[in-house]
């Protein structure tokens, strides 16, 4: 009986080291074999000071001063107490800081230099928002590219960036930050920015590592009102919300970064569930997290925390690996371990995923290899780089209306007015969340139009009205907008009146969409509603090129122009892009990442929509789903976006009417260009699960789009292969799967327009 007892023990032992050993082996699975040694090493203080960030006290992109202004950050990073700094910026000065990390601290453990490389480093891509519109990967993927060797040259290896924040809210002003409203294209866009930034090789001088943002749902606050809180279903979070950033895990994400705001009543920064539990424990990203500026400190205006004490444990319990701007792991960290609220294994689990993000981008082997003069020289503003933003930024123009086919302009017509306040405007198209940019250093549209048509037109010039009386605009500036102010309006009917046609240019400048820019008005702001419906008076064709970062509403706009070409916020070669597409040298292939809306009255309104008990009917008599006095459907559809040239398309085929859950499913159709130019269409799939088990499905889900290139009068089969799992969604025992059924599969131009239905079963 002893025996038996003896051997029990011995078994209960053996396995509970099996079991300590899988554990550790699962904690350590992936990481650079030098972490471990490494953080063996480091002393408790030294470990915090992993967890900690700062900014350059002379840039901010927060909330304004902290005390960490006045800390001695040489001295700091000597002792070991700072794991990165975000905002230092450039090759001399990343390199300074380096060598104290590097030489003269106990372990010389490199630092990580961040930023918010958003569409560009100096070199100014198109916004998110507007890039998305190419519904191009290649491009997105380039673009991101060219700004990681334009940062990783200025002393960068860390971006904040991308953001993929489904967005279905234009009020919102960060909805310029993202790909818009549809899941799969934010999907395309996490994989394509992700590999355009980290390259095939992180530990390359010439990649940064990338950060998915903001996890999770911030791109859905009530109101559409900036950091406001969220509340949704799980379902809605793991079918909506959730994929783009598991997609940015499978492109090979090296972080991530937590949101402002909170779920369920649930700070992000505070969510166990979110960052442990799915993101970790779920998905198995092995990167670290960090905290958006100071939201972890912001645990207390959120009524959750009473100290920076308490703030600082939810921070550490929830599993954000790096406080930003916070101080509080520094702070706060070594009284929570003796106090038992935590473990100090935690704290290892954090300084481990930190330093394996360090090791990966080469920091340990090649720690100056990011601050290199010579190449910061050379490669900054490379001619490439502005010939890539030219190419990008006309690939995402979208043209929305063309009467009368009145574009694309002659360069030979005698005289073109361009009218507006952004007619002229520098700054605007580099849009907010700027990157490096030098202020006033983009192509403007009137310089784009006029080197385009040299000496064969004349362009004549308004301004019209400005749109602000506040002429500094920056980060934190409150525009005051000009309501009263109509004294250019004389010459600017004067200068239409001359002209054979007129380009008006009205819209945003690129102050009016970012971070903390919502609006509950989204029409045009100040005077150029009644500018523009003057300008139409004269009886002249009307051109609008919008600028803009977020979906308008345009529907007091769109009776006084005879054509619109959404120009969004382009970058450095706005103008170049813009007059590209105007006068024909590019044939416009744009299409909308998100709605635009009929009234703000609608919003949220986007094309993926449940069915209802009782759908609309425009009976007025009938009880269904609709608004008395307004239509239901937006202005804009997604993925609305008209050519120069036509497209037919034809010949829809399934390669099965059924399949199993191990079989895949090829669908084709032929698309024909039947107009007179070559032009470029963006061929979209959608389909529809029928019948849910207890779960409405969406009418229309987009789940593929090809961009092709077709000659006038020649034709191109699409084919697109749809697996069992691109069908998958939460069911309702809580599993995300696919499920047996009827499925309908529609192809077409964009969401309100797919011209070919066939349909294909599912079975076990």
């Amino acid at each position: 009986m002893k025996k038996l007892q003896l051997i029990s023990i011995l078994l209960v032992i053996i396995l509970a080291s099996l079991g300590c050993q899988r554990n550790k082996t699962s904690q350590t699975a992936g990481f650079d074999p030098r972490v471990e040694p490494l953080l063996k090493k480091m002393t408790l203080e030294e470990k915090l000071g992993q967890l900690n960030q700062f900014s350059n006290p002379y840039i901010s992109t927060g909330t304004g001063e902290t005390s960490a202004h006045n800390e001695n950050f040489d001295e700091m990073v000597r002792d070991g107490l700072i794991g990165s700094f975000l905002n230092v910026l450039g090759a001399e000065e990343t390199l300074r800081l380096q060598k104290i990390a590097v030489e003269e601290s106990r372990l010389g453990i490199p630092l990580i230099f961040a930023f918010d490389v958003i569409h560009g480093y100096k070199t100014m891509f198109p916004i998110p928002l507007a890039e998305a519109a190419s519904f191009d990967r290649a491009a997105m993927q380039q673009s991101a590219r060219i700004a990681a060797v334009e940062a990783a040259a200025n002393g960068l290896n860390w971006t904040f960036a991308p953001m993929i924040d489904v967005s279905r809210d234009p009020r919102w002003g960060r909805i310029m930050e993202g790909a818009g409203e549809d899941v799969y294209l934010n999907e395309q866009a996490a994989i394509a920015r992700v590999r355009g930034f980290q390259g095939d090789d992180l530990s390359a001088a010439n990649t940064i590592a990338a950060c998915a943002k903001h996890f999770a749902a911030y791109g859905a606050p009530f109101g559409g009102r900036e950091y406001n809180m969220v509340d949704m279903s799980e379902r809605m979070l793991r079918e909506v919300y959730f994929p783009p950033f598991q997609a940015a895990i499978d492109a090979g994400v090296a972080t991530f970064m937590s949101a402002f705001n909170t779920i369920a009543g649930v700070p992000a920064s505070a969510d166990r569930w979110l960052f442990t539990e799915v993101l970790r424990d779920e998905w198995g990203f092995n990167g670290f997290v960090v905290s958006d500026w100071t939201s972890v400190e912001e645990l207390i205006e959120h009524g959750i925390a009473e100290s920076r004490y308490e703030a600082a444990w939810y921070g550490l319990n929830a599993g954000i690996d790096m406080d930003m701007m916070g101080r509080l792991y520094l702070d706060y960290g070594k009284q929570l371990i003796e106090d038992k609220k935590i473990s100090e294994q935690q704290i290892d689990d954090m300084v481990r995923r930190i330093l394996d993000v360090k090791f990966k981008l080469g920091l340990f082997d090649s720690p100056y290899q990011y601050s290199d003069l010579e190449k910061q020289e050379e490669l900054t503003l490379h001619p490439e780089h502005l010939e890539a933003s030219r190419d990008i930024a006309r690939k995402s123009i979208v043209l929305m209306k063309n009467d009368l086919n009145i574009l694309p302009l002659s360069k030979d017509i005698k005289r073109i007015a361009v009218i507006g306040p952004l007619a002229n405007d520098k700054d605007a198209p580099i849009g907010n969340w700027r990157g490096s940019a030098t202020p006033n250093s983009a192509v403007s549209l009137l310089e784009g139009m006029r080197e385009a048509v040299g000496d064969r037109a004349e362009i004549l010039y308004s301004e019209g009205t400005s749109l602000t009386l506040n002429e500094q605009q920056g980060f934190f500036t409150q525009l005051d907008y000009n309501t009263t102010d109509r004294s250019g309006f004389a010459h600017a009917i004067a200068t239409a009146r001359s002209a054979d046609v007129v380009v008006m240019a009205l819209g945003e400048t690129a102050y009016i969409s970012g971070e903390c820019r919502s609006y509950a008005d989204i029409s045009l702001k100040g005077l150029q509603l009644e500018l523009l419906r003057e300008i139409r008076k004269t009886g002249k064709p009307v051109v609008l090129a919008l600028f803009t970062g977020r979906p308008l509403v345009l529907t007091d706009v769109v009776e006084h122009t005879d054509a619109i070409l959404n120009c969004w916020l382009l970058g450095s070669e706005s103008g170049h892009a813009i007059a590209d597409v105007l006068f024909g040298d590019y044939n416009p292939s744009g299409k909308l990442p998100a709605s635009f809306p009929y009234h703000v009255g609608q919003i949220p309104v986007f094309y993926e929509q449940l069915n209802t008990g009782r759908p609309f009917d425009p009976n007025p008599f009938e009880f269904s789903s609709m608004y008395r006095d307004i239509p239901n459907e937006p202005l804009f559809a997604f993925g609305h976006g008209l050519s120069y040239t036509t497209f037919a398309y034809s010949d829809l085929v399934l390669t099965n009417d059924t399949i199993t859950m191990s079989e895949s499913i090829t669908i084709k159709a032929t698309v024909t260009n039947t107009g007179n130019y070559d032009g470029e269409e963006v061929v979209q799939l959608y389909i529809r699960d029928v019948i849910g088990k207890g779960v409405s499905r969406p009418l229309l889900q987009l789940k593929g789009f090809e961009k092709i290139m077709i000659e006038k009068g020649a034709s191109k089969e699409v084919a697109f292969t749809i697996h069992p799992d691109d069908l998958a969604f939460f069911r309702l025992d809580k599993q995300f799967a696919p499920e047996t059924g009827k499925f309908e599969v529609y192809i077409g131009t964009a969401s309100n327009n797919l011209s070919l239905k066939g349909e294909f079963e599912l079975v076990e």
